[in-house]
């Protein structure tokens, strides 16, 4: 690792003496790094951590055969995806692929890394796969242990809608259970962020597990007090896409408590501009990005 993202990481953290450790600035890696590295996959996760994100997000959805697994889409997607003989699948069947009604053996033997993705062009073209939340859990703590000095946060956003219930995904409450089990059985849940545009899936959690920090994910133009009227209750995290912003909201959100964290941040300008203006933290495509412009406004006196 470089010494000006070692220097990065001393910088950006401090270790809590209290139960739950919340990073000041908290530099979230989108799917992983996926601006790097497939997405959502084991080598995105790693290059993250390498870059120094303080909190890796990821998205999940759910197996036939009831697994966790790490996927944006609830289908393999035919942006990314290879089916198993290594054709492209067809855009327009591509939800006859659907992860819910398909064992994780049969989800494995698919290449979602070698097509690399053309919004990306700085992504590594590799042979990846779709894997197990638990299979993530176990590698990212893993390198944690061997190179690493700080523990991560994970964000997991639960991917479900009502028009997909019991199609693409299970009802809110068999999923949300499902993913539970997983976190509490591989993770101390102080470490862990549920996040999701479903609002049912917050009132959920917020009901039935209620230690648990929770995302309002937000792409909607209403005003932040209408969306926080309809969810019910004040989340820990207000998660916008990152232009329905200003600086006045982002106050106003922290006044009542609410930390602010935009997705998804991808130019250094925007990087700036938000962290100018007190967010706190950033989600985005390229960890490596964030971390340079972090080293840049330190050696700056900024």
């Amino acid at each position: 690792m470089r010494s000006g993202i070692k220097l990065f990481l001393l910088l950006m953290i401090t270790f809590s003496a209290s139960a739950q450790y919340i990073p000041k600035f908290d530099l979230q890696g989108h799917r992983g790094a996926r601006g790097l590295k497939p997405e959502n996959t084991l080598p995105a996760f790693i290059t993250a951590l390498n870059y120094g994100v303080t909190t890796l997000e990821l998205d999940v959805v759910i197996t036939k055969d009831k697994q966790v697994i790490v996927s944006h889409e609830p289908w393999m997607s035919a942006e990314i995806c290879l089916k198993p003989d290594s054709t492209p699948i067809s855009k327009a069947k591509k939800e006859s692929y659907n992860i819910y009604q398909m064992d994780y053996s049969q989800i494995r033997e698919f290449d979602c890394g070698s097509r690399g993705n053309e919004k990306f062009p700085e992504q590594e073209r590799i042979s990846a796969y779709k894997p197990l939340l638990s299979d993530v859990i176990a590698a990212v703590e893993d390198h944690i242990k061997n190179h690493s000095t700080y523990e991560v946060d994970y964000n997991i956003e639960i991917k479900s809608d009502k028009s997909g219930d019991n199609k693409f995904h299970p009802a809110t409450e068999e999923f949300s259970d499902l993913v539970y089990q997983v976190i509490n059985q591989y993770l101390p849940l102080e470490r862990v962020v549920i996040q999701s545009f479903d609002f049912r899936v917050l009132k959920y959690w917020n009901k039935k597990y209620p230690t648990i920090r929770l995302a309002a994910l937000i792409e909607n133009l209403k005003s932040p007090e209408a969306n926080l009227k309809e969810l019910g209750f004040s989340p820990s995290i207000y998660s916008p896409y990152f232009k329905l912003l200003n600086k006045q909201t982002i106050a106003d959100l922290q006044k009542k408590k609410i930390r602010v964290i935009p997705w998804t941040v991808n130019e250094p300008e925007d990087m700036r501009r938000l962290k100018s203006w007190g967010v706190d933290g950033i989600i985005t495509d390229y960890p490596n990005r964030a971390a340079e412009l972090r080293m840049g406004l330190k050696r700056s006196g900024l």
